[in-house]
Formats: structure tokens, C-alpha cells, sequence
């Protein structure tokens, strides 16, 4: 009952300084805004280790945090393997290919409405094909490396980039499109000069769903063929092992993946719509 006891005291502890945090006169600075979460997260794995350990949690059910740490010390190279296998290799190039197609589809589109009225079902229809039917035909067309990854990926991100593109070119207002044409400027002009620079918020939001939708598709992907490297197939051979601790590794780095990946394109965002109101 110590550990227990422990956990609780933390767990109140957690909570009294966050609360002291949130409710400071700093409280809108930017330091005590990142250290809320890390607060929040620090409490939840120490609370974590301690009720394993106070409650004796078969490793195979639920594995310490300690644990699941010093298997990634121990597994570092096997570890980056598969991260470069399944993130750099299939996810990233993926999310590039897809993007880019989704871009420049989506600026076809915008010429015709013939496209975007043919265009937009069939991107949902695709965007509606579960990835467990798709990722056996890919891995049977492109082979069991990561190119079929990433042609699961590019798929997968398609659809809410081009959504997002095609409704950002066409929030131009009417006054603005009229200004644009007294100055005499015709299609591409307009196009680079106006309506993509107002439709970048709408791009950044479909740009940062994709990035949590390509590590889904690449580490799922993978437990339909892969070679022995990678995410998914260290998961699935790792919990055939009942390696629990294993499995844990990778979905501990594939989380900081994610989560590196959105922080990423939201401060590149940051950059690019600066002056957009929801940056401001």
C-alpha cells in the first residue's frame, strides 16, 4: 500500500502545481505554457511506475516505465533501425508524395469545376478505403520494402490535404478577386500573389492532420509484409513474443514521432500565416 499511498501523494502534488501554474500571473508565458504538459506527462508516467510496482502488474500485462526505458537504452540501434525503416523511409516519403499530388491536383481542380465536382467523390471514396484492404494489394504491387509504405501513406494523406486546398483557393473574397483583375493580372498571378497565400491556413490544417494519419499508415502497413526492420513488424513479432516491454519502445517513439512532426509543421505554419488572426 506504500506505492499506492505514493502514487496518490504524486498524482495530488501533480495536480496542486499545475493549478498553481495555470492559475499564475505568468501564466500566459510561453514557458509556463510548455511546462503545464510536462508537468501533467511527469506525473502520470511516476504514477504510472509506482501502481506496477505497488500492485505487482504482470510485465507482459503492463510494464513499468522504468522498463520500457532501459529497453530502449539497450535496443538503441535496433530501435533507429526501425524508426529509419518505417518514419524516415516510408512515412516522410509518403507524406511527400502525397501532399505534392494533393497540391497539385487540387490547383487543377480549381481551374475546372468539371474536376473538382469528379475530383472531390473520388477522394472520398478513397479516403474512406480501410488501410487493412489497401496495404496487402500495395505490398503485392510496389513489394514487402517501404515503398509499399509509403504508396499507403501518400493514399492515406490525399484526401485531407486536397479537401483543405480546394476549399482554402476558394476563400478568396469577391472584392479582392475584382481588385486582383483591375490590376490586370490573369490566372497564375492571382493565383501565387492571392489565393495561395490566404489559402495557407487551410493547407497547414490539412498538412498537420496528414502527419498523424502517415505514421498510422506506415507502422500499420507494415504488419501486412515487411522486411525484418521496422515499426510494425517489431510490434507484431515483439507481442508474439509477449516482449511487451519491446512493443512499448516503439510506441514511446513513434508518439515522440508524432508529436515532433505536428510541433514541426505548427511552427512552420507560425512562419508562413503570421499574419492570419489565429496566429496573432
Amino acid at each position: 500500500m506504500m506505492m499506492v499511498s505514493a502514487a496518490i501523494v504524486v498524482w495530488a502534488l501533480g495536480w496542486w502545481i499545475n493549478v498553481w501554474l495555470a492559475n499564475g500571473t505568468a501564466s500566459d508565458n510561453r514557458v509556463v505554457m510548455m511546462l503545464i504538459p510536462a508537468v501533467f506527462g511527469l506525473t502520470v508516467v511516476i504514477v504510472w511506475e509506482l501502481l506496477v510496482r505497488g500492485y505487482a502488474v504482470n510485465p507482459v500485462i503492463l510494464p513499468a516505465p522504468s522498463a520500457i526505458l532501459e529497453r530502449m537504452l539497450v535496443e538503441g540501434p535496433r530501435l533507429w533501425a526501425d524508426f529509419h525503416q518505417t518514419i524516415i523511409k516510408g512515412a516522410m516519403t509518403g507524406y511527400v508524395i502525397g501532399g505534392l499530388a494533393a497540391l497539385g491536383i487540387a490547383v487543377l481542380a480549381d481551374r475546372s469545376d468539371f474536376l473538382t465536382r469528379g475530383i472531390l467523390p473520388v477522394g472520398s471514396f478513397m479516403a474512406a478505403l480501410p488501410i487493412v484492404g489497401i496495404a496487402p494489394i500495395f505490398v503485392k504491387w510496389f513489394g514487402s520494402d517501404w515503398e509499399s509504405k509509403a504508396a499507403v501513406v501518400a493514399v492515406m494523406v490525399f484526401f485531407p490535404i486536397l479537401v483543405n486546398t480546394v476549399a482554402g483557393l476558394r476563400d478568396t473574397q469577391p472584392m479582392q478577386r475584382d481588385l486582383m483583375r483591375t490590376y490586370g493580372a490573369g490566372y497564375w498571378p492571382t493565383l501565387i500573389k492571392l489565393r495561395l497565400p490566404s489559402a495557407m491556413p487551410f493547407i497547414f490544417n490539412g498538412l498537420k492532420i496528414a502527419t498523424t494519419l502517415a505514421l498510422i499508415g506506415a507502422i500499420v502497413a507494415e504488419f501486412f509484409g515487411s522486411p525484418t526492420v521496422g515499426m510494425g513488424f517489431r510490434i507484431s513479432t515483439s507481442f508474439g513474443q509477449l516482449a511487451l516491454d519491446m512493443v512499448w519502445a516503439e510506441i514511446v517513439i513513434a508518439a515522440i514521432a508524432g508529436s515532433a512532426f505536428y510541433g514541426v509543421m505548427t511552427l512552420i505554419e507560425k512562419r508562413v500565416t503570421f499574419w492570419h488572426p489565429s496566429q496573432r
